[in-house]
């Protein structure tokens, strides 16, 4: 099976990227993940990117898509792939259709786990940290039995300052300006699978599964 994961900052994409890899047995490949690889093992392609993120630069998509293709083509792959991060944009989801045609493979789902922003807001800036040990709470889904105060060393618990609600927005808002085509590209293509993020992670995943469950037969 061959798979695009999408999601908002905080729809839980990463815990239901390691549930579907666990269960499915098909790699997870993030972009940074390929990147840090090609460069560990010198490729004429990770050296190049290499050199772009040196220089706190973008690393060009056709860099990334030859990346990408080499990722794509070793042997782990060859029973399908979960691809998190990539394409971000409409101009790289349409290379990754022209290089997987090339490899004789095609996309199965794109699964874009949906939560409200107004959700994600909650979830993204509940977080509270203790000074002292690090322990990490979170106001709605796991606070501490006494506000401000951390539970294993009494120390004081404070908000990152980028878990604060402006930071929060305005990261939601630029993510959803650059997903947007992309969703509207792959529903289009007739791969996009909506899968609501707001119900209890196991429930997420039984959806999944359900929508999987003709691929893995």
């Amino acid at each position: 099976m061959n798979l695009v994961l999408m999601g908002l900052p905080g729809a839980g994409k990463g815990t239901q990227a390691e549930k579907i890899v666990a269960k499915y047995k098909i790699p997870h490949i993030s972009t940074g993940d390929m990147f840090r690889q090609a460069i560990a093992e010198g490729t004429e392609l990770g050296m190049k990117a290499k050199s772009y993120m040196d220089q706190g630069a973008l690393v060009p998509d056709e860099v990334t898509i030859g990346i990408v293709k080499d990722r794509l083509s070793k042997d782990d792959c060859k029973n399908g792939f979960l691809l998190d991060g990539f394409p971000r944009t409409v101009p790289q989801a349409e290379a990754l259709e022209v290089l997987l045609s090339e490899l004789g493979r095609e996309i199965n789902y794109v699964i874009h786990i949906e939560v409200d922003t107004s959700k994600l807001m909650e979830r993204l800036t509940g977080r509270r940290i203790c000074k002292s040990c690090g322990a990490t709470y979170h106001m709605v889904f796991n606070p501490p039995k006494q506000e401000g105060v951390c539970d294993k060393c009494g120390g004081e618990l404070y908000q990152r300052s980028d878990d604060n609600a402006e930071t929060v927005g305005n990261r939601l808002d630029v993510n959803l300006k650059q997903t947007q085509p992309l969703l509207d590209f792959y529903s289009k293509k007739g791969y996009l699978r909506n899968i609501n993020g707001d119900q209890d992670i196991d429930k997420v995943f039984s959806d999944i599964e359900q929508l999987l469950g003709g691929l893995s037969e």
